[in-house]
C-alpha cells in the first residue's frame, strides 16, 4: 500500500466556497457546500490519481481534513 494522501478543505470567507488543497495531481475542488465537496473528492479522486499516478486497480488511503475559521461575538461583562 501507498503513503497516504491528502486533501485538504478550506473555507473561503471572501468567496464563500469550500476549495481544496491536495498532494493529488490535478485534484482542483471549489463548491459551496461542505458535502459537496466531499462526493467530488471521492469521485474525482481516484480519477485524478489514475490520469497522474502510477497507481491503478489498487487502493489508497486518503487524509481528508477540514478547516475554516469563525468569528464569535463575546458579550462584555
Amino acid at each position: 500500500m501507498t503513503a497516504p494522501y491528502f486533501v485538504k478543505a478550506h473555507w473561503d470567507a471572501e468567496a464563500s466556497v469550500w476549495v481544496s488543497e491536495s498532494d493529488i495531481p490535478g485534484l482542483v475542488i471549489e463548491t459551496e457546500t461542505l458535502a459537496e465537496f466531499e462526493h467530488l473528492m471521492m469521485r474525482l479522486a481516484p480519477e485524478m490519481l489514475a490520469a497522474n499516478t502510477q497507481l491503478h486497480n489498487t487502493s489508497v488511503d486518503i487524509q481528508f481534513e477540514v478547516s475554516a475559521r469563525r468569528e464569535l461575538a463575546v458579550a462584555g461583562a
